[in-house]
């Protein structure tokens, strides 16, 4: 049963990427489809019209196999030696920059959201007493 609802949670995502495909196609925009899907999954989330429990497992499971995802870059760089040149320096340190800035960006974001919880949470202590 863990699974029909894994696979189901991750049915849903899927509707949000084809969603959000299906607009950047209508509108003719170029940016990613599944970027806007996404960030229309984070409004409703964010609004609380659809809960978290309705894709949190099946989320969780896409994250967890995400490095197999990765398995044929690594392959298709291994086809292409001229990426290890000087090219392939210049890519690699961009690829660790850009990791770093986003582990700083994303620290940073959750220390704002804990801080904003921690507040409601002594506002919501206060009320109550």
């Amino acid at each position: 049963m863990k699974w029909v609802r894994i696979i189901f949670q991750m049915v849903i995502l899927y509707v949000f990427s084809f969603i959000g495909t299906t607009i950047v196609n209508l509108l003719g925009v170029k940016f990613p489809g599944s970027i806007v899907g996404l960030l229309i999954l984070l409004a409703l989330l964010l609004s609380k019209i659809m809960p978290v429990s309705l894709i949190e497992e099946g989320a969780g499971f896409m994250l967890a196999i995400l490095p197999l995802f990765f398995v044929p870059a690594t392959v298709g760089v291994i086809n292409y030696p001229e990426l290890l040149s000087l090219h392939g320096i210049l890519l690699l340190l961009t690829v660790i920059a850009s990791t770093i800035c986003t582990i700083i960006i994303s620290g940073r974001i959750c220390k704002i959201i804990e801080k904003k919880e921690k507040l409601e949470t002594k506002e919501l202590k206060e009320v109550v007493k």
